[in-house]
């Protein structure tokens, strides 16, 4: 029996993302050529890109697989949210490496995320975080139209924070 808060499991994976929930699309460059992509991937699924984002990162597992329960926080002090999460789907292949987690019981919102780094034909190394949510504690229903606004920022916070990985690797 699964601890997911919502059916369409796997939906940022396979597509379209369904319909109640707000969407997230962000993508950016950040490297070039075989070797930034694989720094990218093994920072991306390895926590580390999410660590060097200034998110604590409890996963049960070294880099994300399926069924890796991880716990994201992020804030200040009392200002701090915790996201427990499961790992829906991850892909390790020669073009694409990245993964989805899902939302469990006590996460703010309910929906899926996924983090891809691809490499194109012309050697551009592409970084996209796609998610679907919406909320579902009384404080994110509160913060209404403010919660995809600090989900976008944190969407290119992650963003910056792999380019900096990746240019220092």
């Amino acid at each position: 029996m699964s601890t997911l808060t919502y059916p369409e499991v796997g939906a940022t994976r396979l597509g379209p993302l369904p319909d109640g929930y707000h969407h997230l699309h962000h993508r950016v460059a950040v490297g070039r050529g075989r070797a930034d992509f694989e720094a990218a991937g093994a920072a991306v699924t390895g926590w580390h890109m999410h660590r060097t984002s200034g998110a604590r990162v409890r996963a049960s597992t070294a880099r994300a697989e399926a069924g890796t329960s991880v716990r994201v926080s992020i804030g200040l002090g009392p200002f701090r949210f915790t996201a427990p999460c499961e790992v829906v789907w991850t892909a390790y292949e020669k073009k694409h490496i990245g993964f989805a987690y899902g939302t469990r019981p006590r996460h703010p919102e309910c929906g899926e995320e996924c983090f891809v780094v691809d490499l194109a034909d012309d050697g551009t190394v592409w970084f996209t975080v796609l998610a679907f949510s919406r909320p579902v504690s009384w404080y994110t229903r509160l913060a209404g139209p403010l919660v995809p606004v600090a989900q976008r920022m944190y969407a290119r916070r992650l963003g910056t924070a792999l380019r900096r990985i990746v240019s220092a690797s």
